[in-house]
């Protein structure tokens, strides 16, 4: 729903009040949306992607993705998609800044919502990741649940703020906040890892079929009817974790799509998302290279 141009830059580090210096720079496709896309696509899994996109901005952004290698649907809007902003030094220290997207018309909304519709007969999963743009009603993501629910279509959410809260609300397959939204969405800290497991067990709670939390290189902690599973990658010198969530949440339904157990696809997911915390810049880590994490990767359950 609200993809961008993602420019990336490498710095020799990253220090307040003191000159840095850009060692390399680049810009590509970003949004959670066409992530997952591609990484399903990497894997050898059948995607395609719905998004807007407006103006110069979403001229590049088609282009960027004119050879993915998978189809894409463009809604067109009328006002430029947005630039994200991406940092990363020579020690690991990432920050990123994003802007807010460009605000969209009730008939932009309803051509977006339509332009999904018309994909779920032949789907089998659907993944609604990202941020909503301004002027995007908070229950979208609900409402293409209820969409999907009605032809049988399993759904992942990957959103943050009142957006997830009404997706929990319409009873997702699965939702698979990070530690930054589960904290938002609860209103609270989660500091320890009883913390953790009392949070799938509210978000479940909330509305969801299946809960996984990514906590980043600590791994994730996932729920499935009342059974709780922790999921444990080695220890790796992260480069940029940038992308690491989404490269779990499309691991993890390219993994349940192919019909595996959930704490076989939350290795999957955590081998993802902790090979490609391995690279440079954003950039998704291969079939290959998450093999090489998967087998390193321990499940156990916690119940």
């Amino acid at each position: 729903m609200n993809p961008a141009i993602d420019r990336n830059v490498s710095a020799d580090r990253l220090v307040f009040d003191d000159r840095a210096y850009i060692l390399d720079s680049s810009e590509g496709p970003g949004g959670r949306g066409i992530n997952a896309s591609m990484v399903i696509h990497s894997f050898g899994g059948k995607t395609a992607a719905v998004a807007p996109a407006g103006g110069e901005t979403g001229d590049r952004l088609k282009s960027y993705m004119a050879d993915a290698g998978f189809p894409m649907d463009w809604v067109p809007v009328e006002r430029e998609i947005r630039t994200n902003l991406t940092i990363t030094d020579q020690h690991g220290l990432t920050v990123k800044l994003n802007e807010q997207g460009p605000p969209m018309s009730g008939s932009e909304i309803d051509a977006l919502e339509e332009a999904v519709e018309r994909r779920l007969p032949k789907a089998k999963w659907l993944m609604l990741c990202g941020s909503l743009p301004p002027g995007a009603p908070m229950n979208f993501y609900a409402r293409l649940i209820a969409s999907a629910r009605a032809v049988k279509v399993q759904t992942l959410v990957d959103a943050d703020g009142e957006s997830l809260a009404q997706a929990l609300d319409a009873g997702p397959t699965i939702v698979t906040p990070n530690q930054q939204e589960a904290e938002r969405l609860l209103n609270r800290v989660l500091l320890a890892r009883s913390h953790y497991i009392e949070a799938v067990e509210r978000i479940q709670g909330m509305g969801a079929e299946q809960v996984v939390l990514s906590l980043g290189s600590r791994g994730a902690i996932g729920m499935i009817a009342d059974r709780i599973y922790e999921a444990i990658p080695p220890r790796i010198d992260a480069v940029c974790p940038i992308g690491a969530g989404d490269a779990l949440a499309a691991a993890f339904v390219w993994a349940r799509h192919k019909g595996k157990e959930f704490w076989e696809a939350m290795r999957w997911g955590v081998a993802a998302g902790t090979a490609t915390a391995k690279l440079p810049g954003v950039v998704f880590a291969n079939m290959d290279q998450t093999k090489e994490i998967y087998k390193k990767v321990e499940v156990r359950p916690i119940r």
